[in-house]
């Protein structure tokens, strides 16, 4: 029988299992979208796509006879009434009744008696299981589960009590997904350590904060179902607890993927990006080996490659041929619209939007005055006090006019003492290219400018500048903020201010010392520049090692 069409609305079996292992787990999967491979994980995908090979259909609850036997493969059913779906490893019919079977990689759990029974998170999927199949006319008693790593089956009857303590799991899963705050995570529990979300959720550093030294321990220590009830306000860390167990979160490997030769074709084979110039291939990369894919003007990519691009969740950045930021292509994205609509509420709250404001203004500006100090050859007194009373003046800012006007000030005391952090000379320099000489950049830099940058060091920080607007606009796709409604930058056609926003205390830190760091240790020279008119602009080459220059700085 075909499957059922399965809504957005529905619950997956799968996703209740998580939810009754951990609620948190739950709701950074199926609510945020945010998964993460580990060593289980790969094998059980490789061992369900085996299963998922050989998919046989199943005859309707009608269409079965008494004396009817057979096995149906990966069969997907849902239930219009519970609002639940589930997909079926193998489904066991015999004598008019269907027995789900599900494939677990690991062992059964072993009861004080020495007899083995189910785990609770898989008596609950199978519960889901037979749940579907009686919503859809089957008759079901009792389901298997076959633990692989130990090859026994481990027989469940499946009765009224456990039905209903199932649904209450499954009301309890929806109370969470739309709760206003993330579940708590699991205290001292020995499920952490496995978890391939274990870096992303952090429970030890995030339950420190969260409970108070009157917190039972062995309270603490119990599932927490009771979902949507925000930390008590006075909770501090407690600090009887000991220290905090230090969670390494994985190595990220992924790297991304620059392409500025114009002309350059992108096609995709086997998993494989296939960068073509004509007809020759010039360069490979695995898709699952690199984190974004970033097309600086003229370069075509064919739909096949957006598709196992998007497929594999990894973002397509488009730039034109000198480095302005157009936009990016992405999946579909995260599914909570929650977070996205409290996003848009605070916007409308003037009181919160000064108070971000203030930080990110105070914190870029702090940055600055660091950078000088660390960086300048001689830093100027009056230079590192105004700043500091510019940070101050930050803080106490009344007006989101008031601090733009701040932050210009900074920025002019800043950009006039710049050129002080630049310690090499430059070359046989002629700005002016007289007498038929070639023109030759200069490092010489007298303030900013843009729009186009009319200097070496200008072209180097709007490069850099463009290329961290794109990064914090996947970043906030890739959380699930809109990025391009912002609460210190006011919202205009086509501009991610979000990305602006967050971008403010980055500048210095980032961008101003990735163009310091590639001057100063000469991977970028004056003959990596090009004029044309009165722009400047980076020659391949120099872009090329520019955005070494940059990755070596986010690493």
């Amino acid at each position: 029988m075909a499957a059922n069409a399965q809504s957005t609305d529905y619950l997956p079996a799968r996703m209740v299992n998580e939810f009754v292992y951990c609620p948190r787990l739950f709701y950074y999967e199926h609510v945020e979208g945010i998964f993460v491979d580990n060593r289980e994980t790969i094998e059980g995908s490789l061992r369900h796509a085996k299963i998922d090979a050989h998919c046989t259909g199943l005859p309707s609850a009608n269409e079965l006879q008494d004396d009817c036997t057979l096995h149906s493969r990966s069969v997907m059913l849902s239930s219009d009434t519970h609002g639940l779906v589930a997909k079926m490893d193998l489904i066991d019919v015999a004598q008019g009744k269907v027995v789900p079977v599900d494939y677990k990689r690991g062992r059964p759990r072993k009861a004080p008696d020495g007899t083995l029974e189910l785990w609770d998170t898989d008596r609950v999927q199978l519960a889901v299981q037979a749940i579907v199949l009686r919503d859809n006319g089957y008759v079901c008693d009792e389901a298997v589960v076959y633990y692989v790593t130990t090859r026994q089956r481990v027989r469940l009857p499946i009765d009224e009590e456990l039905i209903a303590a199932t649904l209450d799991y499954v009301r309890q899963a929806r109370r969470a997904m739309t709760a206003e705050t993330i579940p708590p995570p699991l205290v001292d529990s020995p499920k952490c350590p496995r978890c391939s979300l274990v870096g992303v959720c952090l429970p030890d550093e995030t339950a420190t904060g969260c409970y108070t030294t009157e917190t039972p321990r062995r309270t603490r220590q119990r599932y927490l179902f009771d979902i949507g009830q925000p930390p008590s306000a006075s909770a501090q860390p407690c600090p009887a607890e000991g220290e905090v167990r230090q969670l390494i979160p994985t190595r990220d490997d992924l790297r991304p993927l620059y392409l500025n030769t114009q002309g350059l074709r992108v096609g995709v084979s086997s998993g494989v990006l296939k960068v073509k110039e004509k007809d020759t291939v010039v360069h490979e990369a695995r898709i699952n080996e690199i984190c974004q894919l970033n097309l600086f003007g003229n370069i075509q990519l064919t739909t096949q490659a957006i598709q196992r691009l998007c497929s594999a969740n990894v973002p397509i950045a488009y730039f034109s041929q000198s480095g302005w930021f157009y936009g990016s292509t992405q999946s579909i994205g995260l599914k909570n619209v929650f977070l996205r609509r409290e996003q848009f509420r605070f916007a409308d709250v003037p009181a919160f939007c000064l108070r971000l404001a203030r930080a990110l203004v105070a914190g870029k500006i702090r940055n600055q005055r660091t950078m000088l100090q660390r960086n300048h050859v001689e830093p100027p007194k009056r230079a590192i006090d105004r700043l500091r009373c510019a940070f101050e003046d930050a803080q106490r800012a009344q007006s989101l006019e008031e601090l733009l006007g701040i932050e210009g000030n900074a920025a002019r005391i800043y950009f006039e003492n710049f050129s002080g952090m630049v310690k090499t000379a430059a070359d046989d320099a002629d700005p002016l290219s007289g007498n038929g000489r070639p023109w030759i950049a200069s490092f010489d830099f007298n303030g900013r400018n843009r729009r186009p940058p009319r200097d070496a060091i200008n072209a180097l920080l709007s490069l850099a500048y463009s290329m961290l607007v794109k990064d914090l606009t996947i970043t906030c796709h890739l959380v699930g903020f809109d990025p391009h409604l912002g609460f210190y930058h006011q919202p205009r056609f086509g501009r991610p201010s979000l990305a602006l926003d967050l971008m403010e205390p980055f500048r210095p830190l980032v961008c101003d010392s990735a163009v310091l760091s590639a001057i100063n240790n000469r991977m970028i020279t004056s003959r990596d520049f090009v004029k044309a008119g009165y722009a400047v602009a980076l020659t391949p080459a120099g872009r090329k090692a520019f955005f070494r220059a940059y990755e070596q700085r986010m690493d």
